[in-house]
């Protein structure tokens, strides 16, 4: 309201009296008379008129009074006359009423500086830009949703009780070892690399554990419950948070996009501060309440010069020292701005002093625009960064999730989770939990442990109470183990089951263990990373026996041949992928057992027949299709059992006759049509299994073999059974499903120690009467078709129906 009625008002600048004087008859002169009147109620009132010649004019300043004569009074004598006029309060003018209006509008725009104008108007314009500049970055897009998101998850974490319950368990833990860490501030990462010897421990573990029985029982209070143990709502509150805090800064913490925008902002500030500070400090004394106006329209007003007021002059100037004063404080916080964003790099935060007061000495530093909103909030108050630390923390993460984790998985739970595996051992499984429950090393009798999908597992000195831990399976869990624990394992561990994704993911302890008999490793070892295996620790392992590798080899790793000499087995199943390098076997003289399955072999390697000790030979699920150099097997004296099934070889060499102790021989699944009489002079030949080729003949010399016990030739196209297989009389398993026999021979009686006999999918129509006499087959051994078991005489039927399980166990 008041800038609109800022206005100017003037008044014409008269000549001098003098001259008015000396020329008393120009027509430019004016006869001033004063006539005093009375009101209604008695008071005298003047009226000053001016006149021009002889026509009396009012002026606009003189008031006039209704009740008084319009007649002029006598004039008196011109003494009395000139008295008047010298009394005379004010100069007269000859301007009317439009005339000063326009004059006083003219002069607003000329006489007035422009800074006496437009002031209001400045002051709104900078107000509006400081604004701007002060909230731009907290409402651009970019910026107002991460800022919005970190000052929701900080009042979560501040008002989280798990941020209570870490915070209770430092200042317990504090109160206990105060004077260690005034004294000596390297306590804590001392104890750290104390428990993480050989590379692979967690203080974590004994620090919740210890400080958590601790707390509760120097601090039986009230609140002890809700510390020590969080319900399941304010638990899973926690996870969440935690889930978020690590989302938020790997969002934010890739960016500076909001220092940038603020000290941009800052900047802008600032210099606008020191732009309003220096033209307002210049124009101050501008602002005037008389000003001399010239506006060069004498011939519309007869005036060449006149004198106006600003009626707002006064209040704009004590506004403007008032506005100036405020712009100093706003300004003084800029610069103070400025020197807080370049005193110390904002771009990063040290939470150095948050792990030397708490427990949690792995809060990581941050940087970038995360580094900078927690600064800012510093700025407020530290306790908020202090607290929101504890999200950042792994150790508080583990320990959240220990706890929630024992408090699920009870001993009585865990029991109820133990079954009995096909060796008859006890075993537990444990499948995608946050951790290890405490309760598991509670299980003293438990002789399998298996832990899958565990990526935070970690094994704490408890493990010693399990004296019958054999066996221990790590799939996807790369475990951490503290001192106690891996003195534990190296001693009493002897099987050991690897598998993961990166070889990084095995644990290093794992090749130390000196007394492990048995080591499994499932995973991918690439050949462009089978120098960075490791296995060179593997000469640590000075009693291993079996090393099982399932990968994608394309070369045998040099660094197995540092077990060699005490290596008795090894097993390398590929993925398909070939292995073309071979060249290391020749070291491994002490292997006894030796499996390369689905490696795309063509040929046997040569490589193997080095292998003086080899007793047993597996080349399965490879492309190997013909085995000439099995004649090279004649040298492997100890050799007595050949897996060559699942490959595509068509024909067996007369050669093989030269494996004299040979005596199980596989070769099912392959693309043979005949069985050689080579094969039927391996008098010690026990096992022979030449399933699922295309074999339409049994050879009469099969006959030769008097100690075969296991035949297998189901899935050919055998169709008569030679009376000479009978003589085999020690076979125990005759399997002749799907084929295209029609009878089966009476002499199948002699076969008196025959448990399994298949012959369904074959084209008969009767059993023999004679299959009573097998003693020792049974029902549950024989593979037929019902119809034709239930063709067979009752009494038959009544010796295949006897439960005789112990003689049928002595027969296996």
């Amino acid at each position: 309201m008041q800038l609109t009625k800022d206005q100017v008002v003037c008044l014409p600048v008269l000549q001098s009296t003098v001259n008015s004087k000396a020329q008393p008859g120009t027509s430019g002169k004016a006869d001033f008379t004063t006539v005093e009147t009375t009101t209604g109620q008695g008071e005298e009132t003047s009226m000053r008129t001016v006149s021009f010649g002889s026509a009396p004019t009012v002026t606009p300043d003189v008031p006039l009074s209704g009740a008084t004569s319009s007649q002029y009074q006598p004039t008196e004598s011109g003494q009395e006359l000139k008295k008047e006029q010298k009394d005379s309060l004010g100069r007269k003018t000859n301007l009317d009423f439009q005339q000063y209006v326009f004059i006083n509008q003219m002069c607003y725009h000329l006489a007035l500086p422009w800074y006496s104008k437009y002031f209001p108007y400045l002051v709104l314009i900078h107000t509006i830009i400081l604004i701007v500049s002060s909230n731009f970055w907290f409402k651009y897009p970019k910026t107002c949703s991460k800022i919005e998101h970190f000052v929701s998850i900080l009042g979560k974490c501040f008002e989280s009780p798990w941020t209570t319950k870490a915070l209770s368990e430092t200042a317990c833990e504090d109160s206990e070892e105060n004077k260690q860490r005034l004294t000596g501030a390297q306590s804590l990462p001392k104890y750290v690399s104390t428990s993480s010897d050989e590379g692979s421990p967690s203080a974590s573990t004994p620090m919740i554990t210890k400080s958590g029985f601790k707390f509760s029982a120097d601090k039986p209070m009230i609140e002890v419950p809700s510390v020590t143990i969080l319900d399941k709502k304010d638990g899973e509150q926690a996870k969440a948070l935690f889930e978020k805090v690590r989302k938020f800064r790997a969002h934010v913490e890739d960016s500076d996009l909001i220092y940038k925008l603020y000290v941009g902002q800052t900047v802008i500030k600032t210099v606008k501060f020191i732009f309003i500070l220096c033209y307002t400090a210049n124009f101050v004394n501008t602002i005037s309440f008389e000003h001399i106006c010239n506006p060069k329209v004498e011939h519309l007003i007869g005036y060449t010069q006149f004198e106006c007021t600003h009626n707002m002059a006064y209040m704009l100037k004590k506004l403007l020292i008032s506005y100036i004063s405020l712009i100093c404080v706003y300004g003084f916080i800029c610069l103070y701005t400025l020197f807080w964003l370049f005193r110390i790099p904002l771009k990063e935060y040290s939470f150095e002093k948050v792990r030397e007061e708490s427990s949690f000495s792995d809060i990581p530093d941050v940087k970038n625009d995360f580094a900078f909103l927690l600064h800012m909030v510093d700025q407020y108050d530290q306790l908020y960064s202090k607290r929101f630390g504890v999200f950042l923390s792994e150790v508080s993460e583990n320990k959240l999730r220990e706890i929630s984790l024992n408090h699920e998985w009870t001993f009585e739970k865990l029991r109820q989770h133990v079954s009995r595996n096909a060796q008859d051992k006890q075993e537990l499984h444990l499948f995608m939990l946050s951790g290890v429950p405490d309760a598991v090393f509670d299980l003293t009798d438990l002789d399998v442990l298996k832990l899958e999908l565990i990526p935070e597992a970690k094994i704490p000195a408890k493990i010693s109470q399990m004296t019958n831990l054999q066996e221990l399976h790590l799939y996807h869990c790369p475990a951490k183990v503290e001192q106690t624990a891996f003195s534990f394992l190296r001693d009493h561990l002897r099987c050991l089951h690897v598998k993961f994704t990166d070889v990084a993911e095995i644990p290093a302890w794992v090749y130390l263990l000196k007394n492990l008999r048995e080591l499994y490793l499932i995973g991918n070892l690439n050949s462009e990373n089978n120098k960075m295996i490791g296995l060179e620790s593997l000469r640590e392992l000075r009693h291993l026996k079996i090393l099982h590798v399932k990968s994608n080899l394309t070369k045998i790793p040099p660094n197995i041949t540092d077990v060699a000499p005490h290596l008795t087995k090894l097993v390398i199943h590929n993925d398909g992928t070939k292995l073309v390098v071979l060249n290391s076997l020749k070291k491994m003289t002490n292997v006894a057992e030796l499996e390369l399955q689905n490696c795309e072999l063509e040929r046997i390697p040569h490589a193997i027949f080095s292998l003086s000790n080899l007793q047993e030979l597996d080349l399965k699920s490879n492309s190997i299709r013909t085995i000439e150099e099995i004649i090279s097997f004649q040298h492997l004296k100890r050799l007595t059992c050949l897996k060559l099934w699942h490959n595509k070889i068509v024909n067996i060499p007369s050669s093989i006759t030269h494996i004299k102790n040979l005596e199980s021989l596989y070769l099912s699944n392959n693309k043979l049509e005949s069985l050689p009489a080579a094969v039927f002079s391996l008098q010690k030949l026990r096992c022979l299994d030449v399933s699922y080729n295309s074999i339409a003949l049994i050879p009469v010399e099969i006959g030769l073999l008097q100690n075969l016990q296991h035949f297998h030739i189901t899935g050919n196209k055998v169709d008569v059974l030679p009376n000479q297989l009978f003589k085999c009389v020690k076979l125990r398993t005759l399997s002749l499903g799907q084929n295209c026999i029609t009878s089966i021979p009476d002499k199948v009686s002699q076969l008196v120690q025959l448990t399994h006999l298949e012959l369904k999918g074959n084209c008969l129509d009767r059993l023999p009467a004679t299959l009573g006499q097998c003693q020792l087959l049974r029902k549950s051994g024989l593979v037929v078709e019902d119809h034709l078991f239930d063709a067979l005489p009752s009494e038959v039927k009544e010796v295949l129906n006897q439960d005789t399980s112990i003689p049928f166990a002595n027969g296996i």
